[in-house]
């Protein structure tokens, strides 16, 4: 536990109290509506993972490791897993941050009142998320007697239910073939890790390194936390346009990170680009409507909710998520036309085959390093 003066850096219970206290409402289903959406998700994500194993060739080896819970969720229930995963995965970066409040001027202020300050900004940020996410693999999640993970290794999936219901209802498209279309890309995600054993490991590698090299100011990210609340709370003044100074992951750019981060979103765009192409291309066996479903659903992502949900976007990092996708999925579209399924799986062998990326950007350029050149690194 990270403590300033004897108090928590940041007050995880209360982030995760602001989160729940603050989190839209849900659409308006029965209770026996909702149950039967828990049931047919959870028999989707059954299904996918047969779709998703025979179209791209992935078979876990470890069937420990293959064994994570699927979990169907509320939007609390969301909170809840993401409050501790960020509580494990923040460990290094908030006790460096403890370290240097010492040095910092007004260190001692934000040793009395930032935890709980923190905690609630925290919470409202989570609020907002908690609305919007539809699935998630969550690969560093910590033990839980209610949200339990894969025995080896960790790693569970959260499907959102009230989440997947608004959208598809926002979209007005076909319930069943999108929660399946859902789930298809998500099951994409826990093939991933299942069947890639080291995959894991270096990505907490990367990110550990990441935040060890942070050098940050406590009041600067507790200031950039504030701007976030107060957007959220529409506490900007009317007129005045949105001046931040970027994302939060900005914020800890040393030039050694900024290394880690181009391989970390290269990683993360190889990620996400292969859960598109995987939906897409199991899609139309399975999903009657998956044209339909895409358009739509492209266009949303495109356009956001308005001001309010750009200017968070921004902050959060999330504009970056969204070039994720499209460069991904380019990037093994590219590859699989060129070498075939059997071909773009040598990404997986091992972290030196890997995209960079310049490459995700040059799809060509992995090509003739991995399949004409050997594994060396270029």
């Amino acid at each position: 536990m990270t403590r300033i003066g004897g108090a928590e850096m940041v007050d995880w219970n209360l982030a995760m109290a602001t989160a729940t206290r603050f989190a839209k409402q849900g659409p308006d289903v029965s209770r026996e509506e909702a149950r039967a959406v828990v049931a047919e998700l959870r028999r989707h994500a059954k299904s996918a993972e047969e779709h998703v194993r025979t179209f791209t060739r992935m078979i876990p080896q470890d069937a420990e490791l293959a064994d994570t819970p699927v979990l169907v969720v509320d939007r609390p229930g969301w909170v809840k897993a993401n409050v501790a995963g960020f509580r494990e995965i923040l460990k290094p970066l908030l006790e460096k941050m403890e370290e240097r409040r010492g040095n910092t001027p007004g260190g001692a202020v934000f040793g009395a009142v930032g935890g709980k300050v923190t905690g609630v900004e925290l919470g409202m940020l989570l609020s907002f998320l908690s609305s919007r996410v539809l699935g998630q693999y969550e690969t560093f999640a910590p033990p839980g007697r209610d949200l339990p993970v894969a025995a080896a290794g960790g790693g569970r999936l959260l499907l959102v239910a009230p989440n997947i219901v608004h959208v598809e209802r926002e979209l007005d498209v076909e319930p069943h073939d999108f929660r399946l279309w859902v789930c298809l890309h998500e099951e994409t995600h826990r093939t991933q890790f299942t069947a890639v054993p080291w995959l894991r490991d270096h990505l907490e590698g990367e990110i550990q390194s990441f935040l060890s090299e942070t050098e940050i100011d406590p009041m600067t990210v507790l200031e950039r936390l504030r701007e976030a609340a107060q957007s959220l709370a529409g506490g900007r003044p009317e007129g005045e346009e949105d001046e931040s100074g970027g994302s939060l992951v900005e914020l800890v750019q040393t030039p050694a990170q900024r290394e880690i981060l181009g391989r970390l979103t290269a990683v993360m765009s190889l990620l996400e680009g292969h859960a598109d192409y995987v939906m897409d291309g199991v899609g139309p066996l399975v999903v009657p409507s998956v044209n339909e479903i895409r358009e739509k659903f492209q266009q949303r992502r495109a356009r956001g909710a308005g001001r309010l949900d750009q200017a968070l976007r921004k902050l959060l990092g999330l504009d970056a998520k969204l070039r994720q996708y499209r460069d991904g999925e380019r990037f093994v579209r590219t590859v699989v036309d060129e070498v075939g399924m059997d071909g773009f799986n040598r990404v997986w062998t091992s972290p030196n085959t890997l995209p960079t990326k310049a490459e995700i950007a040059a799809p060509t350029d992995w090509i003739a390093r991995v399949h004409r050149k050997g594994d060396a690194p270029s």
